[in-house]
């Protein structure tokens, strides 16, 4: 059964980004599965989660809270990506790091239309 957060491009790039930050974080070293990865792999988690709960809530304020939560999931994945970087665990990844501004982008306008409509009369 398809839901309405399937139909958003925030959903649809953000469950994208999972999968891309899994194949990333299973080249990190041993050590760091209970860490970084472990990490990195809840916030990216989070993002398409948050929009997801969001969605299935019943209202527009709700939904709206719950996008800007997963743009701080967003937040703290792009921060622990460039930590990773500084470690050497990562080159530069501007594939996903073009990801996560387009995701942000998306989340953004979700954003600014829910506040747009929660501020609109009826």
């Amino acid at each position: 059964m398809r839901r309405a957060h399937h139909k958003l491009w925030a959903w649809q790039s953000s469950i994208a980004l999972v999968k891309t930050i899994y194949g990333l974080t299973s080249k990190f070293p041993r050590e760091e599965a209970f860490g970084l990865t472990a990490q990195m792999r809840r916030a990216a988690v989070s993002v398409p989660s948050n929009i997801a709960e969001g969605a299935a809530r019943s209202s527009k304020k709700e939904f709206a809270h719950f996008l800007v939560i997963a743009r701080g999931s967003l937040s703290e994945l792009e921060t622990q990506l460039e930590i990773a970087k500084q470690l050497g665990y990562l080159v530069e990844e501007q594939e996903t790091e073009q990801q996560v501004d387009q995701i942000f982008a998306l989340l953004g306008g979700l954003i600014r239309s829910n506040k747009a409509k929660l501020s609109s009369p009826a």
